[in-house]
Parts: structure tokens; C-alpha cells; sequence
């Protein structure tokens, strides 16, 4: 309200009229405007409304050919670095030469248990050829294979670890102690394997990854001497373990005298010369230290 001063005191001025009185068609007692009407309204146009030519703006970013040329060179960017790095791991990490040693099948792998454990009979030990190419393990049993060796490598130590576990000695470390302990040994003898064929000057086909494969066989040996003393007690652990010694001291004499020894020796003819001595002398060697082996890295898991 505005007051004036008069001389009588005070005089109240006329009411203003309100925003919102008759006079603009609409309720005195309504104090906010009523806009539901207009959103309905603004909502119905904005869903009456088409979408513009262009569709979704990430579209004229893929449709512009700086941006195409852009993803085609970033592909061949990508498409070269796989190429570098398969060709580098392939350098130190052979991987297309161990896709050989794994090509077995289920035959394969009961045929070579079987050859390890009872290779008396086994009259042909060469070695088929395709080519020039040895053919794949699993069409051939005297065909080296890594998966025997890794898998026995593995059976071994959990082998180990219930051995451990019966005797009350089981524990984390311990174990990783065996794994270790074994995974060392292995090395060491691979090595040793290599620096005689040095030193002996033997032209063979023998390969890395050959020797580690003939040295793995022995963990199928050392399971069956673990797991026939923890059933049956120490004396079938001596047993079923000399039995492995001599069965796998066989197959490492008539498989590595084919790589070896000369073309002479493989044939069945005598062999003279002190070269093809220390060739005999070395595949004597090989085969007398799995034993030695299987007898360390097994005695203390049966008591």
C-alpha cells in the first residue's frame, strides 16, 4: 500500500489491481500461471519433429574420407606391429616348431606310455619322414612330443604334494622347493647334453627341444615308482622303479643311437673309429643318467 501525508494524518491509496484479477479473464485467488497447457503443446511439437538428413552426428565424422583414410592406415599400423612381435617371439620362442611336439591325440598318448613302460618288444625305432619333414607325433610313435613331458612334469609334482601331505610334510614351500628343484635338474641336464655334443663335434638333427622332450620321459617312470609306494608301501617303490630305470635306460639307448651314431650304426653294422666311440660312450651316458634321476628326485617322497 502507499500512504500520503495529508494534514489529518495518513490517507491509504486505492488498491492495485492484481496480475491475475477478473479484469484478465482469469481466477483472482490463482497466484502461478498455469503452463501445462503449453508443454503439452511444446512436448507434442518436439515429438512431431523429423530427424535432419545427417541422422546421428558420429555419421558425417565416419562418412568423411580423411576420417576413412585415417582408420586404414591405423589398421596397417596394427596389422604390421602383430606381424614385428610375431616375428620377434618367434626368434627366441619357436612356436611354430612346438605346435609340432603338441600335435598329439589320445592314440598317440597311450601307444607312447606304453612304449616307455614296456619298450622291449618295440622292433622299428625310426623315425617316419614326409618330404624330408618328420611327420606329426600323433602318426607316429618314435616321434618325439612335449606334451608327455609337460603333463608328467605337472603329475609329478602334485604326486609330490600328496606325498608330502600322507607324511605330515606338506607345505607351500616345500613344494615349490620340489617343483624347482626338478625344473633346475632338468635344465642342468639338458645343458650338460649340449655342451658334450660341443665337444664331441656330433653333426646330429637333435634340437633343444628334442633333448628336453627325451628328458622329460623319465617323470613317467618316477609317477608309477611314487604312486606304487604310497599304495603298496617301499618295497613296490623299488620295484615298480627299477623296473621304470631299466625300461626307460632302453629307450633312451635305442632312440638316441639313431640320432648319434652314424648312418652305419643305425643300420646294424659294426662301428670302428674313436669319433663313433665317444658317440656310444655319450649315448651311454644319456641313458644312465635317467636313472640317477628318478632315484634323486623320488627316494625321499616314500617312507
Amino acid at each position: 500500500m502507499d500512504y500520503t501525508a495529508t494534514q489529518s494524518g495518513f490517507r491509504q491509496q486505492p488498491n492495485m489491481r492484481l496480475r491475475n484479477s477478473s479484469a484478465d479473464g482469469s481466477d483472482g485467488s490463482q497466484l502461478f500461471e498455469d503452463t501445462s497447457g503449453a508443454g503439452v503443446g511444446s512436448q507434442a511439437g518436439f515429438r512431431n519433429q523429423q530427424p535432419g538428413p545427417q541422422g546421428f552426428p558420429g555419421q558425417s565424422i565416419l562418412s568423411d574420407p580423411m576420417s576413412n583414410l585415417a582408420m586404414a592406415y591405423g589398421s596397417s599400423l596394427a596389422t604390421q606391429g602383430r606381424e614385428m612381435v610375431d616375428k620377434n617371439l618367434d626368434r627366441f620362442i619357436p612356436i611354430s616348431k612346438l605346435k609340432y611336439y603338441f600335435a598329439v591325440d589320445t592314440v598317440y598318448v597311450g601307444k607312447k606310455l606304453g612304449l616307455l613302460v614296456f619298450p622291449y618288444m618295440h622292433k622299428n625305432w625310426e623315425v617316419s619322414y614326409q618330404q624330408d619333414t618328420p611327420v606329426a607325433p600323433r602318426f607316429d610313435v618314435n616321434a618325439p612330443d612335449l606334451y608327455i613331458p609337460t603333463m608328467g612334469f605337472i603329475t609329478y609334482i602334485l604326486v609330490a604334494g600328496l606325498a608330502l601331505g600322507t607324511q605330515n610334510r606338506f607345505s607351500p614351500e616345500l613344494l615349490g622347493v620340489q617343483a624347482s628343484s626338478a625344473l633346475v635338474w632338468l635344465i642342468m641336464e639338458v645343458l650338460a647334453v649340449l655342451l658334450s655334443l660341443y665337444l664331441v663335434t656330433v653333426n646330429t638333427d637333435l634340437t633343444t627341444i628334442d633333448l628336453l622332450a627325451f628328458s622329460g620321459y623319465k617323470y613317467v617312470g618316477m609317477i608309477v615308482g611314487v604312486v606304487a609306494g604310497l599304495l603298496f608301501g617301499r618295497p613296490a617303490y623299488y620295484l615298480s622303479l627299477l623296473w621304470c630305470c631299466a625300461a626307460i635306460f632302453v629307450f633312451m639307448i635305442r632312440t638316441m643311437r639313431l640320432k648319434l651314431l652314424s648312418e652305419a650304426a643305425a643300420e646294424g653294422r659294426l662301428i670302428r673309429g674313436a669319433r663313433n666311440q665317444l658317440r656310444m660312450y655319450l649315448t651311454m651316458t644319456i641313458a644312465a643318467a635317467q636313472p640317477v634321476f628318478m632315484y634323486w628326485l623320488t627316494f625321499h617322497l616314500v617312507r
